[in-house]
């Protein structure tokens, strides 16, 4: 987790896959073949559940752009497996544009139905401009298509389900909103924030600002380095025992021009002595991160949903965020955390000070999102989905 590529639909599948195999679902993956040491077939996820490396072009990472081209041989190696081990799936649940396609040609191919989930939009990368490099139109009219072909489709939040109808014509009773899940047996309170702090080698008395996520443009770390210039004009007192851990990517890449901007602008503002990169962390590690942290931080242009803010919620942390997304739906306002504008450094020095100024503020915002984040238990979010896939899969049997 952590990498370029590798982020919060890597640990959707995985979790609902685990917990769908605790209930005796078979469920496998398929997955592109993306370095030549990967097993064949993984089942070191959980009970009933296989990861299955398919060739589909060269058995190295690859840009999205660049998989499309290599769906054709993807899509019949999947069904050559299925021929050769005689297996008939009942439904199929594909994740992202590339996957969606898949999907499409194996009910084509086989008259299985299948629920699709985008995690991300084509058109509202395209709409923030994600770089200057991105070339969206293939997307777009791929993930057009899918939605002629889905028999459902899974939006994480109202706002997905919004965009989905106004930027993609998409029908109302195709969509059904039902957010991803958080691991509540692995992000608890069970860690003191004091006990986490000496942990990461912090004085226990110290605050922590925390980011967790890919390092790229659009999840806007930039925004929070700039913020802390602004603490160090309007309250430089808070510096003295400020932290700010920056958890994900490879410090050390030396391809890695975002990593490498954001280390050097921590320099030019003279706050490079308050932030640490220290680069992806495997999911086992992350709960002393956030019990660790005052508050996460999520300045992200866009975000579908959110995972790592939920993991937050989860842990017993605030969290400040941009007001973008399935974000705003997921952090309530003065009640889990705030809402910034996107890009608004001063709005996000604004609630850092709040924060740490007011301690009984931060714990009462963590005490109620510990409690908001139980409702999206992984036990109730596939539950729910079970119920959408016995649907598709059986349509004869009446929606409730």
């Amino acid at each position: 987790m952590g990498g370029a590529k590798t982020g919060g639909m890597n640990i959707y599948i995985r979790e609902l896959a685990r917990e769908l195999g605790r209930r005796g679902i078979r469920v496998d993956i398929f997955t592109r073949r993306a370095s030549a040491w990967s097993t064949a077939i993984d089942m070191t996820i959980g009970e009933n559940v296989r990861v299955i490396c398919l060739d589909a072009g060269p058995a190295e990472p690859l840009p999205p752009d660049e998989q499309y081209q290599h769906l054709s041989e993807f899509t019949a190696n999947l069904m050559a497996f299925a021929t050769l081990h005689n297996i008939q799936y009942d439904v199929v649940y594909s994740h992202y544009w590339l996957s969606g396609w898949v999907a499409a040609k194996l009910k084509e191919s086989w008259g299985i139905r299948f629920v699709h989930m985008f995690h991300t939009l084509g058109h509202m990368k395209k709409r923030i401009k994600v770089s200057e490099f991105y070339q969206p139109d293939q997307r777009i009219l791929t993930e057009t298509h899918i939605l002629q072909w889905a028999d459902r489709v899974v939006a994480a939040t109202p706002a997905e389900q919004a965009q989905l109808r106004w930027l993609y014509r998409a029908r109302r009773s195709q969509i059904v909103v039902i957010p991803p899940g958080v691991n509540t047996e692995r992000f608890n309170k069970s860690i003191s924030g004091e006990a986490a702090r000496q942990r990461l080698g912090l004085d226990a008395d110290s605050s922590l600002l925390l980011f967790v996520g890919r390092i790229e443009p659009l999840k806007a770390v930039d925004t929070i380095l700039e913020a802390l210039h602004v603490l160090r004009e309007r309250a430089p007192s808070l510096l003295r025992t400020l932290h700010f851990m920056i958890v994900g990517g490879d410090p050390q890449g030396i391809l890695d021009q975002e990593m490498r901007r954001l280390q050097a602008l921590s320099g030019q503002l003279g706050i490079d002595r308050l932030v640490s990169f220290v680069g992806a962390k495997e999911q086992a590690e992350l709960p002393t991160y956030y019990a660790a942290a005052t508050a996460v931080i999520m300045p992200s242009d866009y975000e579908s949903f959110g995972m790592v803010a939920l993991e937050a919620m989860s842990s017993g942390t605030p969290v400040i965020a941009s007001q973008v997304g399935g974000l705003q739906f997921l952090v309530r306002d003065r009640e889990t955390g705030y809402h910034i504008p996107a890009r608004e450094p001063i709005s996000l020095a604004d609630c850092i000070i709040q924060l740490l100024n007011e301690p009984s503020r931060a714990k009462d915002m963590g005490i109620a999102a510990s409690r908001i984040a139980r409702d999206y238990a992984w036990a109730r979010i596939a539950e729910r989905l079970l119920r959408v896939f016995n649907e598709v899969a059986c349509p004869s049997v009446k929606r409730t």
